[in-house]
């Protein structure tokens, strides 16, 4: 009941569309009953007496269009509200969603919330948009049937009533049968988008290992088991009819009984008896599309219990009340005595006791072995995370008091997974300045050497690149995430294995932008190359979770036991000569 209500709460902004659509529906019942009437009329005046054929002729023409009108009214009102909730909900959940921070995603997979964006919000969709409006107007329609009996013969209403319960009760339990194996279900379904997406974005590993056919038999046994959950859901749903034909054929004897007996005794005519049984008669139908509306309505339920589940968490980081925007970078960064810890796992900290400042324009490097804690100090100056203990300050500002729009205006960044949308490369390029002029998108693009292999494609600037960018070469979509960053021209910068995996070509003309790009710029290096390491201004090595030691490329690699040099001296590179940008060789990870 929560949940329905939680639904209704959303139709509220659309209540006008829906009090009209009530009153169609109220219009669509009334036109009903009322040909009822026009039976027992034509059977007792017309067909027995001869007299009032004109005036049945005008109300039959008046009723057809009022129900014709009013069916259609309802159907479309109905319709348009439960398409603007199920509209509203799904764009609630994706905001929703897409604000979570970075530890919401972490323990989620992608395949897990794409079904619940699609699938759970489809079968609410079909149940509010198709379902809600034949639930209601059928229900008035058969309280429009049970008015006219009882106003007929209130004696034998009564004797149909008392097989109600028998109907209404197995109609409530297997609502919540329905209702639970939904869910079930839709977990299940959950689990085959997840498999599926794993296989779909894996692809090339699942090719390169030959693990279609166990991907496969992955797949059918999620399948298998989606199917027998749907089957049993079936079951239920297809076992209502057969009781409602039994216990509506019992009803229809006991009204003949009946009936026939008031008739003999002159208490009850033909044409009322009619009349009477047409109307217990045309119940059936109401009640039968009732019970299928019934389960579609608790199939939503369960569904919209899952996605009010989601909308009920909340790990997203979020503004203070009445924060600033934050100044532009003056000074630089500090991190002091900063730990960070996951909610669920408070007592192990990642990082611990972190503490180093950088100033305007400098280049540091964070290095260590993986699982250092390198990248989870990154992350925590745009606010992908909060720190659990200390505090980042920008310009002597924690950066929870400002808001987080301001501080993300002054961050770039450009990671080892180069993240492109399937869009064309001039959106892409300006993804971060959506409304920045084409000259100023060429611009970074030629800073990026970027701008040779654009033009050399077909559609150039215009050429659409694929999902994640697909289309292109390791190297050209490195450079792409380079002009990005470029032409976003924020003060503060961070690279995250910006140029890992890349062959000498495509590395060269990184590095070239790389270099380009960190001009003028705050920027926090991770595992760059070893060029780009020692000619930081400072390199931070991290160790377990803390800081081992902070300072310049010779101070740290004169210093024998120290991590820095531990981690230099597993590097092959040449030591006669610093490196170049085009340099092969691999600075501390």
């Amino acid at each position: 009941m929560t949940d329905f209500l939680r639904l209704l709460e959303h139709a509220k902004p659309y209540r006008g569309r829906l009090a009209m659509a009530m009153v169609a529906m109220t219009a669509y019942a009334a036109s009903q009953s009322a040909f009822l009437y026009i039976i027992q009329r034509i059977i007792d005046k017309v067909l027995a007496q001869g007299t009032g054929l004109n005036w049945v002729i005008a109300a039959i023409l008046i009723l057809s269009v009022v129900r014709g009108f009013s069916s259609y009214a309802s159907a479309y009102l109905m319709t348009d509200v439960g398409q603007r909730v199920v509209r509203d909900l799904r764009e609630r959940f994706f905001g929703h969603v897409l604000r979570q921070s970075a530890t919401f995603f972490s323990r989620r997979s992608s395949g897990q919330l794409l079904s619940r964006l699609t699938n759970d919000v489809a079968q609410i969709q079909r149940a509010v948009s198709e379902t809600t409006g034949d639930l209601i107007r059928e229900s008035l329609t058969l309280v429009g049937y049970i008015v006219y009996m009882f106003y007929l013969q209130w004696e034998l209403a009564l004797v149909c009533a008392v097989t109600a319960p028998l109907v209404v009760y197995p109609l409530s339990q297997l609502g919540r049968r329905v209702r639970g194996q939904t869910r079930r279900s839709q977990e299940e379904l959950e689990n085959l988008t997840h498999i599926a997406t794993e296989a779909f974005t894996g692809h090339r590993i699942v090719k390169a290992f030959g693990a279609e056919a166990r991907e496969t038999d992955r797949f059918h046994r999620a399948s298998m088991q989606l199917y027998r959950t749907y089957m049993r859901v079936t079951s239920l749903v297809a076992s209502l009819p057969p009781l409602m034909e039994f216990v509506g054929g019992l009803a229809v004897i006991g009204v003949l009984w009946y009936g026939q007996n008031r008739i003999a005794r002159g208490l009850l005519t033909v044409g009322e008896f009619t009349g009477f049984l047409a109307a217990a008669l045309l119940m059936y139908q109401p009640l039968k599309r009732l019970s299928g509306a019934n389960a579609s309505v608790q199939q939503a339920l369960a569904a919209s219990t899952r996605i009010f589940e989601m909308l009920d968490r909340h790990t997203e980081v979020t503004d203070k009340p009445g924060a600033p925007a934050l100044a532009p970078l003056v000074s630089g960064v500090e991190y002091r005595d900063v730990g960070f810890a996951y909610d669920d796992e408070p007592a192990r900290f990642i990082v611990r006791h972190a503490s180093f400042s950088v100033s305007k324009g400098q280049v540091v490097a964070l290095v260590g072995l993986s699982g250092a804690g390198k990248t989870t100090l990154v992350n925590l100056l745009p606010r992908f995370y909060d720190a659990t203990e200390g505090a980042v300050l920008v310009d002597g500002v924690d950066i929870r008091d400002v808001t987080l729009r301001s501080l993300r205006e002054q961050i770039a960044l450009v990671t080892q997974e180069t993240v492109l949308f399937d869009d064309t490369i001039a959106e892409n390029i300006a993804y971060g300045r959506p409304n920045a002029p084409r000259a100023a998108v060429e611009a970074a693009a030629r800073a990026a050497h970027a701008h040779a292999f654009i033009t050399a494609m077909p559609a150039g600037y215009e050429t659409r690149i694929g999902e994640r960018g697909q289309r292109l070469s390791g190297g050209q979509r490195q450079r792409l995430a380079i002009a990005r960053a470029l032409l976003r021209n924020s003060p503060l910068l961070i690279l995250d294995e910006a140029t890992s995996s890349l062959d000498a070509e495509s590395e060269s003309l990184v590095q070239d932008a790389l270099a380009t790009l960190m001009q003028n710029r705050t920027t926090f290096v991770i595992a760059h190359r070893l060029s780009t390491v020692r000619r930081a201004d400072l390199i931070v090595a991290l160790e377990k979770g803390r800081v081992a030691e902070i300072g310049t490329h010779e101070e740290l690699v004169n210093k024998p036991e120290g991590v820095y040099a531990r981690l230099y001296a597993l590097q092959m590179f040449d030591e006669r000569e610093p490196a170049e940008p085009g340099d092969q060789s691999k600075e501390p990870t």
